[in-house]
Parts: structure tokens; C-alpha cells; sequence
């Protein structure tokens, strides 16, 4: 088994380490698992991932259904077909096996399956009603933090608006951080998730409802993943690829996990407000589009007497300049232009950011008119 290592602020158990995915079953057992649904999605299949896990459960005597529809900003849709298997399956376990969206995605079959209705029943905080399954989270990806987050990110695919659906019964009971998993995702996805995490870490340090406990983990995670990022961008497709590899991973999805305990004890702030729209109009990924719009956020929350990022150690423009640096060296967007936005398009965007629910927690007030700005500086 591999170490088991307790964060302070979260209550999520974590088994870490190279290879961890292979005790999954061992892990699993003892916590009463019987019949597991394990959602996923096709890419994480082909990579052999899904099988590994279910090659664990088997050998640990956990029969397992799969479910690998998941996919990028899962939409009810996508819940809604894992319902149907895990309906027909009668889970009492579910395992998230993927990125974030594989994760929200497992999150949301487990409000539905447990508490009947739509995922529009749940947008919000604590509105389910009923006990719901265990859940164990293994992410691929150094990005989200979901697995240590009580809240699945819905897509409804009519109004194109993220519902973020939280309720502390949908938090993960385990997850398990396995840094090689992370060596097969593309490298495209490598920068958005890296991104993300990073915004995690640096708008939670500034949130209005940051805490003692989330300040400590805002700061640990910058403390990884500001010193990993480029070494696993500018390396993970090398030949000679070794041990300060291998430790940059570790870093980064310890980092990540790290920075989404942060988000359960705190919240986001602006930059994520301005980035959902550019996601559901452009289809730019997420971890994309926040990262284009945090150096300017950065920048206007510093704009008062105070510096709201301090626990990272930084000056605020210092802590712009280090973003765009990792925004250049990874070969991210900068502007808004080059994902297709006008002039013309920046006030109904703006319109849709004022509505996000993580702008009302940024450490400067932001209304429709001061996102206008930002976006107008970003384009």
C-alpha cells in the first residue's frame, strides 16, 4: 500500500504515490465496497487506466461496472446516460477516474441515483436531501482538485451555464493521487490543467472567504506548483525524461489536490467569473481561459492599498509577471483575440460573468462594468 498522508483543512483520506492506482481494491475493501460503478471517459480508457483500476477491484474481490461517457464540461446529458447505467448496475460505491470532468461527472450520477430529479435540483449548496454513495476520486490530471471538492460542475446544455452543485454528502471519502497517471495526458491538456491548478492556488489566497485553513493550503499549493509547472511543461515530452520529472508530476498533482482543499475551505474570485463565458461561447478550455484572464485580475485587485495575494510571498505585479511567464513559456493564449473574440462580443460576455457566482467573492467588488474592463485589457 502506498503512504497515506493526512491535509489539514480537508477531509478527504489521500493515498499518494507512484503507482497508487494499483490499490485501488486494497483501499476500497476495507471501506465496504461491494459492487462499484467506475466512471471514466474514452481517452483514460484507451490509455489503460480504466482497466488498471478494474483489474485492482477484481483481484480485492469488488465486482465493478463501467461507465465511460464522461466528458469535457460534462452537460446533464452526460449524467444522465451514467444514471442510466448505474441504475441498472446498483452501485454501492462510485470511483471518479479521470480529470475533472470525469470526476464532476461521477459526482453528479451520485446526486441523481441516490436523490432522484435533475441536476438543476442541486445547483447550489446542501440541497440533497438523502445519504449518498462513497466516493472515491483518482485524477489524471494535475488540474481541478475535484477529488477534494464537495461540489460537481454541471454544463446545462440549453442555457450553457456551469451549475455548480455542492452538497458536503458529495465529497469524496478517498482519493488517490497517482503522478504517473498524469505522464500520458496530452501535453495540451498537461497546460490547461497546470493552469488551472495555478489559479486555484492564487485566487483562493485572495477570496473574501478564504480562511485560516485555506490560506495555509492556498500557500502550499503555489509553493508546488509554481516551482513544477515549467519543469513539466518544458519536459514532458523529452527523451530524457528522469527523477526530476517524475518529482515535478508529484508536485503538481499533489499541488492541485492541495489547491482544490483550498476552494472547499475558501472560494475563486473573478478570473473564473470572466473565464466560464469564454468556455461555453469559444469552447475555449477552462484552464485556458482563466489563466488568460488572471494576470488582469491580478492586476485590478492590487490596484488598492492593499496586496490581497500576500500569503504567496509576492508582490502583485510581480505575481502577474510570473503568470505570464508561465502563460508564454506553455504557448497559452495571451489575448482574447487570438480565440476569436471581437470588440462587439466583450459587453454580452460581460453580461454572462457578472452572473457567475465566483465574481462575488473577489477581493475587489467587480460589477458588469469592471469585468468589461478586464476584458477589454485582455483582448
Amino acid at each position: 500500500m502506498h503512504d497515506s498522508i493526512t491535509i489539514p483543512g480537508s477531509r478527504v483520506a489521500v493515498a499518494f504515490g507512484a503507482g497508487a492506482l494499483d490499490d485501488l481494491g486494497p483501499a476500497a475493501r476495507p471501506l465496504g465496497c461491494g459492487r462499484v460503478l467506475l466512471v471514466t471517459d474514452p481517452g483514460i480508457a484507451r490509455a489503460g487506466h480504466a482497466q488498471r483500476a478494474l483489474d485492482s477491484l477484481d483481484r480485492a474481490g469488488i465486482a465493478a461496472r463501467i461507465f465511460d461517457g464522461a466528458a469535457e464540461n460534462p452537460t446533464t446529458r452526460h449524467v444522465q446516460e451514467g444514471l442510466a447505467v448505474a441504475q441498472a448496475y446498483a452501485p454501492d460505491w462510485i470511483v471518479g477516474l479521470g480529470g475533472g470532468s470525469a470526476m464532476d461527472c461521477a459526482k453528479g450520477i451520485n446526486f441523481l441515483y441516490t436523490n432522484g430529479g435533475r441536476m438543476q435540483d442541486y445547483w447550489g449548496i446542501g440541497k440533497a436531501t438523502r445519504p449518498m454513495l462513497g466516493l472515491i476520486a483518482v485524477p489524471t490530471t494535475a488540474g481541478t482538485g475535484s477529488e477534494a471538492q464537495s461540489f460537481a460542475l454541471i454544463v446545462d446544455p440549453t442555457t450553457h451555464q456551469k451549475m455548480a452543485c455542492g452538497d458536503p454528502k458529495a465529497l469524496p471519502r478517498l482519493a488517490i493521487l497517482d503522478p504517473q497517471l498524469t505522464a500520458t495526458a496530452p501535453a495540451r491538456v498537461t497546460v490547461a490543467a497546470g493552469i488551472d491548478a495555478i489559479a486555484h492556488a492564487v485566487e483562493t489566497a485572495a477570496s473574501t472567504r478564504r480562511s485560516d485553513a485555506s490560506r495555509r493550503l492556498s500557500r502550499r499549493a503555489w509553493d508546488l506548483l509554481s516551482r513544477s509547472f515549467e519543469i513539466v511543461v518544458g519536459q514532458a515530452s523529452a527523451q530524457n525524461a528522469g527523477p526530476a520529472l517524475d518529482a515535478a508530476r508529484a508536485d503538481m498533482l499533489l499541488g492541485a489536490h492541495l489547491a482544490g482543499a483550498a476552494i472547499e475551505n475558501s472560494m475563486l474570485g473573478a478570473a473564473h467569473a470572466l473565464a466560464n463565458p469564454l468556455t461555453a461561447r469559444y469552447g475555449t478550455p477552462h484552464g485556458l481561459a482563466v489563466g488568460l484572464m488572471l494576470p488582469h485580475v491580478v492586476r485590478f485587485n492590487c490596484a488598492g492599498a492593499e496586496n490581497p495575494y500576500g500569503d504567496l510571498g509576492l508582490a502583485g505585479e510581480d505575481l502577474a509577471g510570473m503568470l505570464e511567464r508561465f502563460l508564454r513559456r506553455s504557448e497559452a493564449p495571451t489575448r482574447l483575440s487570438s480565440l476569436g473574440v471581437s470588440e462587439g462580443d466583450l459587453p454580452a460576455l460581460s453580461q454572462v460573468a457578472a452572473r457567475q457566482w465566483t465574481a462575488q467573492f473577489n477581493p475587489r467588488p467587480v460589477d458588469q462594468a469592471a469585468l468589461l474592463g478586464l476584458y477589454r485589457e485582455a483582448l
